[in-house]
C-alpha cells in the first residue's frame, strides 16, 4: 500500500527563514517523487514510528544540514491532488522555522538541483503546486 494513494499520508511542510526577510527554497530534481524542476519550501512524510516534530527536525537536518533555531506551528491542510491519474490525499502539518543561514547547505544533492535563499515575497518560478495554497493560508504569519 502507498502513502497518500491507498490511504491518507501524513507529512510536514516547513517554511525555513533566517529572521531577516529571507526564505530557503530548493529546486526539485527528477529524483523527487513529483513536481520536478519546481521550487519548494520543504517537507517530508511522517514514518510509522516518528512524531510530527521528530520528522520536522530530521527532514530539516537531512535536506538543509542545519537545526531548528525557532519553530512555530501554523496549522494543517488536507491536500487533494491527482498525480499521473491517481488521486492522492495528504494531511500536512505546517511550520514556520527559523534556521541559522551560515550552516545551511544542500544535504540531498541527488534530490535537489539547488538550494537558495530568496527575499520573502520574491519567490522563484515555477513553484510547487502546493506553495500558493500554503502561502495563501498563512501569508500574514509568514510575512511577519
Amino acid at each position: 500500500m502507498r502513502k497518500g494513494a491507498d490511504y491518507p499520508g501524513v507529512t510536514v511542510s516547513y517554511f525555513c527563514h533566517d529572521g531577516k526577510g529571507n526564505v530557503l527554497m530548493s529546486l526539485r530534481s527528477n529524483n523527487c517523487r513529483d513536481e520536478h524542476g519546481r521550487w519548494d519550501v520543504g517537507g517530508g512524510s511522517v514514518d510509522f514510528d516518528e512524531t510530527v516534530e521528530g520528522t520536522l527536525k530530521k527532514e530539516i537536518a537531512e535536506e538543509y544540514c542545519t537545526n531548528i533555531v525557532e519553530q512555530e506551528f501554523l496549522g494543517y491542510r488536507d491536500i487533494f491532488r491527482e498525480q499521473e491519474g491517481t488521486k492522492t490525499h495528504w494531511i500536512s502539518f505546517d511550520f514556520k522555522v527559523k534556521v541559522d543561514p551560515t550552516k545551511v547547505k544542500n544535504g540531498e544533492p541527488n534530490k535537489f538541483l539547488e538550494v537558495r535563499w530568496f527575499k520573502i515575497g520574491e519567490f522563484p518560478k515555477p513553484m510547487h503546486s502546493q506553495f500558493q495554497p500554503f502561502l495563501t493560508k498563512y501569508k500574514d504569519r509568514l510575512m511577519a
